[in-house]
């Protein structure tokens, strides 16, 4: 519902819901990691299976594939660029949040 009303406001950026699942999933992987689990199966199962699943990066690709279709470039450019930088900063805020608050 959240999301809904974000997306219905006036746009900055090119955001859509594939951005806001990768930009969460850059979040949490940050804060697992700041958490250092040693538990490979853990890891394994947290990192790769769910914020595997749960990241949608085929459908980041196939998105960007559409820009290039319609012939919108630019916003090919920054849709990329936002991804990730935003994915990127997502993941040092989860990790510096958990060192912070956790650790």
């Amino acid at each position: 519902m959240f999301i809904k009303y974000i997306s219905g406001k006036k746009k900055i950026f090119y955001s859509n819901n594939i951005l806001i699942v990768n930009v969460l999933a850059s979040l949490f992987l940050g804060i697992f990691e700041g958490l250092n689990i040693t538990n490979k199966n853990l890891i394994l199962f947290i990192f790769v299976g769910f914020l595997g699943c749960f990241s949608t990066f085929s459908s980041f690709i196939y998105q960007l594939f559409n820009l290039i279709r319609e012939k919108k470039y630019l916003i090919l450019l920054i849709y990329y660029a936002e991804v990730i930088l935003l994915s990127f900063l997502f993941f040092c805020l989860g990790y510096f949040i958990t060192l912070t608050f956790i650790n």
